[in-house]
């Protein structure tokens, strides 16, 4: 190896490194789902990606799988469901999650969640968030733990699983209905 053989191998080294740390920093990262809070839409050790880029020009919809930082763990990421965006009132009686006064259909919860919680008014630049897995999940109807999710302490948007290989995909957002 010569020495401009060398120079040009750093000087790649140093590019790619530049781009790897732009990215990270403000485009895409990845993430680990730990727990069952979201099973029947995640998994426990799934790897995904989350793009840290959207959420710059616009805010989280209804729906939206987010990955945060929770007030009563700070350094710890979650990742939740956006439920409820600011000024809603969110509330669950009977098993049944309502966003001002109307019911969602949430067909992707794995099972009846128990327990009537709220009414929560969200408050601005702020979201409410719940596990799929309603039953086995700390989110927004714990305000000591996670309570509502300020805007400035989210990661990103998870889009894309990409490991284990047999259970990659493109996460699927889910549209809520509503005709208010």
């Amino acid at each position: 190896m010569n020495g401009e053989t060398i120079k040009e191998f750093l000087q790649s080294l140093l590019i790619a490194g530049i781009l790897a740390f732009f990215i990270i920093t403000f485009v895409a990262q990845s993430f680990v789902v730990d727990g069952q809070s979201m099973y029947g839409t995640l998994h426990d050790g799934e790897r995904l990606f989350v793009n840290k880029f959207v959420y710059r020009f616009n805010a989280p919809a209804r729906g939206d799988i987010i990955v945060f930082s929770p007030q009563g763990a700070p350094g710890k990421k979650y990742i939740k469901r956006v439920i409820g965006l600011p000024g809603d009132t969110v509330y669950i009686k009977d098993g049944t999650t309502y966003i001002n006064g109307e019911p969602i259909e949430e067909s992707y919860l794995p099972e009846k969640m128990m327990g009537d919680f709220g009414p929560y008014q969200v408050p601005a630049e702020n979201v409410f968030v719940l596990g799929d897995n309603r039953n086995h999940s700390a989110d927004s109807r714990f305000p000591g733990l996670v309570g509502y999710v300020d805007y400035d302490t989210i990661s990103g948007k998870a889009f894309w699983v990409y490991w284990p290989l047999s259970r990659m995909r493109v996460i699927d957002h889910y549209n809520y209905d509503l005709s208010s």
